[in-house]
């Protein structure tokens, strides 16, 4: 069974849509409350609305590898491939381009566990990671769109994640790993703004929740001036992302640029009216990078 997990500092994804939180809590007892409750290892996981702290080596502890077994139960039972016997797993997974290189063996290994046996919804999982495949981030979620970029000679694309937005450039349809880095402005950093603006400016306090709501168009709960914070600090936060890319050499006026990630889909109003991207591509499923790996390990197979 292929199962591709996108591990993102804010959320994990899978293809086919379903996203949850990169964020545990652990028990030696089992929770009173709640459905999704992991038992592996004699502990308790559920999990949380809290993230785990930005790590950029996943492989430190095991919290992201029980959010892996979170993700896989979820697929097996989403579509409908549960058993009592072993299952067969090769995960695909994906890191920043600019960590690819120094990380993918110790991510692939970190994944890679064999056998191994949990409890999840009331039933015993046993499954087999006998094998895990690790490719770029942003790369692989451009694929979606990779018929209409093959032929460009210069492409970016930018992935805008939890913590890091990462970019990666693409020329006639291949990879240049010399023209990519990651950049710790991630909408993470854009809530902090918020947050920090709103409650010095207006003594108030709001969460991620009311950023996303209020970014997102739902303006009915918030008054002008809180709207008017978010909308500022959005804008500026977007113009500082093109001006550190700017530094790098990097101008979205000519080119393609692909935006992928779900802080590109949150912030796709504030990057249209920047007027600093020439020709933008907006992917907007949020779990395209689980989908491109996907499509590259088929491709892969198919000797393509």
């Amino acid at each position: 069974m292929i199962i591709a997990v996108d591990h993102g500092n804010k959320q994990i994804k899978l293809p086919g849509g379903r996203v949850f939180t990169s964020g545990l809590r652990e028990s030696d007892t089992r929770p009173p409350f709640g459905e999704d409750i992991l038992k592996y290892k004699g502990k308790y996981y559920t999990i949380s609305d809290k993230r785990i702290p930005f790590m950029r080596d996943k492989t430190t502890d095991d919290r992201f590898f029980v959010l892996t077994l979170f993700a896989i139960a979820f697929e097996i039972e989403d579509t409908g491939r549960y058993t009592k016997e072993v299952i067969p797993v090769h995960l695909l997974a994906g890191l920043p381009p600019a960590h690819f290189g120094a990380q993918y063996k110790r991510f692939e290994g970190y994944l890679k566990r064999g056998v191994d046996e949990f409890e999840f919804h009331g039933k015993k999982f046993n499954i087999n990671i006998y094998a895990s495949t690790v490719y770029p981030q942003a790369f692989a979620a451009a694929m979606s769109v990779y018929g209409h970029l093959s032929s460009d000679p210069k492409v970016t694309v930018i992935d805008i994640g939890g913590f890091t937005a990462d970019y990666l450039a693409i020329r006639n349809g291949k990879a240049d790993l010399s023209v990519c880095d990651s950049l710790e402005h991630g909408v993470i950093i854009l809530y902090n703004q918020v947050a920090a603006k709103v409650n010095s400016e207006l003594d108030m306090l709001l969460d991620e929740s009311d950023i996303d709501a209020i970014i997102g168009g739902s303006h009915h709960d918030y008054s002008a001036s809180v709207r008017r914070v978010v909308d500022e600090t959005a804008r500026v936060f977007i113009s500082d992302l093109f001006g550190k890319l700017r530094e790098r050499a990097i101008d979205l006026r000519s080119g393609k640029t692909v935006f992928v990630g779900g802080g590109s889909i949150l912030l796709q109003k504030h990057i249209l009216e920047s007027g600093r991207v020439a020709a933008p591509i907006f992917v907007e499923h949020i779990s395209a990078n689980a989908k491109g790996y996907e499509l590259l390990f088929s491709s892969s197979k198919a000797g393509r």
